[in-house]
C-alpha cells in the first residue's frame, strides 16, 4: 500500500483493532515486523502512571510481552528513557553506545540481555511530541530477525521520513479512538450519566432526563468511578473524556 493510500486508510479507521492490523502490515513491508506502541496520559516525575491506564498495542509474541511489559522490564529500557527525554526518531545504536561507554545501569543491562535472547536487537524508536507534561507516546519498531542495525540504518536513510510520517499520523488517530481495557470500560448508562454531569446537570436533573431515581443515578456514577479507578465524579468525567468514552457516536 502506498504511503498516500495508507494515510487515507488511517484517517478513516473506525477502531483500534483495524488500525493496528493495517499498521503492523504496513510497517512489516519496510522490515519492521514487531511493533510496540505505548501511550500514557498520567505521567509524573517518578511514574508513568497506572499501567492499567496505558494504551498498549503490540504484535510481539506472548513470551516477550510477559517479560518486557508484565514483569516491568520496560521501565528500565534504555530506549524508553531516551523517548522520555527526546522527540522524533531514535536509532537503537544508542544502546550500543551505552554499552561501549560502560554507562548502562544494572537494570538496563538486564533489559538488554532479555532483548538479545528474544531477538529484539535492531530497530528504531519514535517518540511523539506532547502538548502536556503528563502525556507521552512512543513506538518501538523492531526489525525482523536477520537484519542488523546497519541494515536498519540503510532502510531509515531511504524511507525514514515516510515511516516517521505514517507512525505520527497513526498515533494522532489512536488518540481519537475509544480506548479502554476491560477494567476501564463504561456501560451505556454510566457513560450517559457522566455526560450529563459534564454538561453541568445535578443528580436530580439527571434523574429526570434519564427517567431514573436519584439513587439509581448515584449508583451509575459510583460504578463509573469504580470502573475508572477514581475517587470523585469530577475525576471520572475527566478520565472518561481522556479515554474517549464520553460524547461518542454509537456504532
Amino acid at each position: 500500500m502506498s504511503v498516500r493510500d495508507y494515510l487515507h486508510y488511517v484517517c478513516t479507521a473506525k477502531s483500534l483493532e483495524e488500525l493496528w492490523a493495517r499498521h503492523t502490515e504496513q510497517l512489516a513491508g519496510y522490515g519492521f515486523d514487531r511493533l510496540l506502541y505505548g501511550y500514557t496520559r498520567y505521567r509524573t516525575e517518578t511514574s508513568l502512571g497506572d499501567p492499567e491506564d496505558f494504551i498498549i498495542l503490540t504484535n510481539h509474541e506472548k513470551a516477550y510481552v510477559d517479560g518486557f511489559l508484565h514483569q516491568g522490564l520496560y521501565f528500565h529500557a534504555p530506549m524508553l528513557h531516551w523517548a522520555l527525554e527526546h522527540e522524533g526518531a531514535g536509532s537503537w545504536r544508542h544502546i550500543a553506545q551505552l554499552r561501549a561507554n560502560h554507562t548502562m545501569t544494572p537494570e538496563e543491562r538486564k533489559v538488554y540481555e532479555f532483548n538479545q535472547r528474544m531477538g529484539v536487537t535492531a530497530g528504531y524508536t519514535i517518540s511523539f511530541s506532547s502538548v502536556s507534561m503528563r502525556s507521552k507516546g512512543a513506538i518501538s519498531l523492531c526489525a525482523r530477525e536477520g537484519l542488523s542495525q546497519d541494515d536498519v540504518e540503510e532502510i531509515w536513510a531511504r524511507d525514514g521520513a515516510d515511516i516517521l510520517l505514517m507512525n505520527s499520523v497513526a498515533h494522532l488517530k489512536i488518540l481519537t479512538l475509544p480506548n479502554s481495557g476491560p477494567k476501564r470500560a463504561l456501560t451505556r448508562r454510566q457513560r450517559e450519566a457522566l455526560e450529563w454531569v459534564g454538561d453541568g446537570k445535578t443528580t436530580q436533573d439527571i434523574a429526570l432526563l434519564m427517567g431514573l431515581t436519584p439513587a439509581t443515578v448515584e449508583k451509575h456514577l459510583r460504578l463509573a468511578r469504580e470502573a475508572l479507578s477514581v475517587e470523585t465524579t469530577a475525576q471520572a468525567v475527566l478520565k472518561a473524556a481522556l479515554h474517549n468514552q464520553m460524547f461518542v457516536i454509537e456504532a
